[in-house]
């Protein structure tokens, strides 16, 4: 049997480990992945406050306002690490969702920056947020009427920045195994609609 000063240095080596582990885990969700095969995902941003959706208009604003189906609802969004980052831009137009440095949503061409990435949250009541990469305390928000709130004034439990994912208005959901588990809520919206899940086949 082996002695408790050696067994307590066998605990400390595999808990160093972990810990190592874990930090490098949680460092490399934050880099960019140049390397992986990046993941595109359509979907559209409901809005838990204005009840409509999140849209990315030619004049490189932002707001939700959007009904369901509206072209400019319809989001593209790009996977940025092998974490929750995401890059997310307008279908219709090109522009990048953005987070300028007083905390106003702006669209860009160029979504390469840290200001254009977004880190996914799903929250206990299912609901998701979106949190700046750049920003780290900072969230993409609206108010009931729409309208971007500044990401300084946010906060994770407010309704303003609660959003449900959608599929685009008569799209149906995709089985490519090219895509990762990920939530949807499916038609007709109401309040009874029950989130589905489908996984990938591995």
């Amino acid at each position: 049997m082996r002695s408790i000063p050696s067994r307590l240095s066998y605990l400390c080596l595999h808990l160093f480990a972990f810990c190592y582990y874990a930090q490098h885990v949680s460092e490399q969700s934050k880099v960019t992945d140049r390397v992986s095969r990046r993941l595109i995902r359509i979907y559209q941003l409901y809005s838990r406050t204005s009840g409509k959706h999140v849209q990315v208009l030619p004049s490189k604003k932002i707001n939700a306002m959007a009904d369901d189906g509206d072209v400019h609802a319809k989001l593209v969004v790009e996977t940025d690490t092998f974490g929750s980052r995401v890059r997310i831009k307008g279908a219709e137009t090109g522009f990048y969702i953005c987070m300028n440095k007083r905390g106003k949503l702006i669209g860009k061409k160029n979504g390469q920056g840290r200001d254009c990435i977004f880190t996914e949250i799903v929250l206990e009541n299912n609901y998701t947020a979106l949190r700046n990469a750049r920003y780290e305390n900072w969230y993409m928000a609206f108010t009931r009427r729409g309208r971007p709130r500044k990401g300084s004034r946010t906060r994770q439990h407010q309704r303003e920045v609660h959003f449900m994912k959608r599929l685009p208005k008569g799209q149906q959901q995709p089985q490519s195994s090219h895509h990762r588990p990920f939530d949807f809520i499916q038609y007709p919206f109401s309040q009874r609609t029950k989130r589905t899940r489908y996984s990938s086949e591995r």
